[in-house]
């Protein structure tokens, strides 16, 4: 997982489209995904599905149960309740899948397969590309704020746009903190706070990069719109906000050793 995240931050970084992360975990589960011959697309409750009509499997997530329904050609997705969306980000077509009643028969169940530990792995990889666009906007930001002058001046000289740009550089290094530990970690409490730090380095970085462009922020020719789009559906994939935060909730509540700042500030054992 550490280089796995290495990888996803610079794909959130450079905006790299599809289904990244459903691909990535089911390389090793469904043939030639691991080639990349296999587009996999997940659903992991009802919500939104990246890239359906491209791809040639969807893993579906029930709970602790992890399976996968070949999409290709067969009619069987179709009985799924299914409705396409029109996307605001081009490159990212978008379905609106629901957790059907009874799974379709082609569906294949993944024996062996801890489907929550999928889960967490997707929860992070997820954060890891937010963690990548977050930078991204960050040093975009930046630049701008250099080059643009106003007044005689570069915008950056001025107080009020240091302190957006101060407030962007610290979420994204407290997330970049976390969604490392997370990686050698891999409990509970660490994947889903990472998952929400960057989320919200992500999504609001972007609103400030946006904000600190002014008019041009706001065009096509900018990829600033892209970031802010993928970034909020990224911020409902894997556990959404609200679903973050009762699950570290839940996790901390269960077990307090369960967190590594808690054992971090409990050396050898001391209660």
């Amino acid at each position: 997982m550490p280089e796995a995240v290495l990888v996803f931050e610079e794909a959130g970084r450079h905006l790299v489209p599809g289904p990244l992360v459903a691909t990535h975990l089911a390389a090793g589960l469904v043939p030639g995904a691991a080639e990349g011959a296999t587009v996999v697309t997940a659903l992991d409750a009802s919500g939104m599905v990246e890239h359906l009509d491209s791809a040639q499997a969807l893993l579906l997530f029930d709970g602790a149960v992890a399976q996968v329904l070949e999409t290709a050609g067969a009619p069987e997705p179709r009985r799924l309740p299914v409705r396409r969306i029109r996307s605001v980000d081009p490159t990212t077509p978008l379905h609106q899948v629901g957790v059907p009643a009874g799974i379709p028969k082609s569906a294949v169940t993944l024996t062996g397969v801890n489907a929550l530990r999928l889960c967490a792995e997707g929860a992070l990889l997820t954060a890891a590309q937010q963690l990548g666009s977050a930078a991204e906007t960050l040093g975009m930001a930046v630049s701008y704020c250099k080059s643009r002058q106003q007044f005689g001046r570069p915008i950056g000289a001025f107080q009020a746009v240091q302190h957006l740009c101060a407030q962007m550089l610290a979420r994204t290094e407290i997330a970049r903190s976390s969604v490392y530990a997370a990686s050698l970690t891999m409990t509970q409490s660490d994947v889903f706070a990472a998952k929400l730090l960057a989320d919200e380095a992500a999504v609001r970085n972007a609103r400030d990069c946006l904000q600190l462009h002014g008019g041009m922020g706001f065009t096509w020719d900018a990829d600033i719109h892209l970031h802010l789009k993928r970034a909020w559906l990224r911020r409902e994939q894997w556990r959404s906000p609200v679903e973050a935060e009762e699950l570290l909730a839940e996790a901390l509540l269960d077990d307090p050793e369960n967190c590594s700042t808690e054992i971090a500030n409990r050396p050898n054992g001391a209660a």
